[in-house]
């Protein structure tokens, strides 16, 4: 089995990224071919620095592998560095609908929100196939919010199948984590660096308890009944807490008599506790000059050795070879 996911370095890493995408990959090491790319070439389409942008595929390097990801078991890279990518999305875009484009609900939300109306945004659906489909990738982790996408990659590669012959390119499934596919952010909406509500995995313990404290709560009463099924804290406390410990705080708030600062010092504890390990592992990695620079190179040697035979069948059924 070929599992594939990408993570977009347009940002530090935050707890979303954890559940949503490299904990599922994480955990699925061992289980199969894993591959899992740095997104830069996506990350245009909302990040115009270059400086910038090349810290952020350092550190996501740096903090994937802080995290877990084993170079011996986990195929990493940078997206850019192989070509193949940009190649077979032309392919892809020469198929795709534009009805198709016009219904991602991702790219209509991100325009609402301010993000320019570009090209590139609009066919970010299209880039993402091809990311998927160069590799015959058999499953795809994704969050709730990109199983539109994921669809989108299934339709774009019956479309080349149809057009150009049946096994011209494979059909990724999705597999989502129905526990913890959408992560809430600081105002309850699903945490994106997009939105500014995220809470970074590797943030200063002085920042980390700042930015817990700032979870958008209502005006109940310290005194009163509050519902933990309506709280951001319980959701977040949930994915770092044992099942008793969540229990014990779904009852206090039921209970009363406790604040929600008391509720948001206890799952700043939570997470600071559940990331010690990683920092300590992250310290490591910085400590050793070149080596991220190896994994990536030696991960995108390997990525074109898959991806480089995939594009060639297509070339061939298209009629460019």
């Amino acid at each position: 089995m070929r599992i594939l996911t990408g993570l977009q370095p347009s940002g530090i890493l935050h707890i979303g990224n954890y559940f949503g995408a490299i904990k599922p990959v994480l955990d699925l090491q061992g289980r199969g071919e894993v591959f899992l790319f740095l997104a830069d070439l996506h990350a245009l389409t909302s990040l115009t620095n270059a400086d910038a942008l090349r810290e952020n595929v350092r550190t996501a390097a740096v903090d994937l592998l802080a995290c877990g990801l084993d170079p011996e078991r986990t195929t990493m890279w940078r997206q850019s560095d192989v070509t193949y990518h940009a190649e077979l999305m032309w392919i892809l875009s020469t198929v795709t609908p534009m009805g198709l484009m016009e219904r991602m609900v991702a790219y209509k939300d991100k325009v609402q929100r301010g993000i320019p109306a570009g090209v590139g945004l609009f066919t970010y659906p299209i880039l993402q196939a091809a990311d998927i489909l160069a590799y015959d990738a058999d499953r795809v982790p994704v969050g709730k919010d990109q199983k539109q996408h994921l669809e989108a990659t299934r339709d774009i590669a019956v479309k080349i199948n149809e057009a150009f012959g049946e096994g011209t390119l494979k059909l990724p499934e999705p597999q989502i984590a129905e526990d913890v596919a959408v992560v809430p952010g600081l105002d309850g909406q699903k945490m994106s660096k997009s939105y500014g509500n995220t809470i970074d995995i590797f943030m200063p313990e002085k920042a980390l308890r700042k930015r817990v404290m700032q979870i958008v709560t209502d005006s109940t009463p310290l005194e009163d009944p509050k519902d933990p099924d309506a709280s951001t804290i319980v959701a977040l406390y949930r994915l770092f807490a044992t099942a008793e410990q969540v229990q014990q705080m779904k009852d206090e708030f039921r209970a009363g008599g406790v604040g929600y600062g008391h509720f948001k010092q206890r799952l700043f504890e939570a997470i600071w506790e559940f990331y010690a390990p990683m920092r300590q592992r992250r310290e490591e990695i910085l400590a050793r000059p070149g080596y991220v620079d190896e994994v990536l190179a030696e991960g995108a040697r390997r990525a074109r050795e898959v991806a480089g035979p995939v594009v060639e069948r297509v070339w061939n059924a298209v009629g460019l070879r």
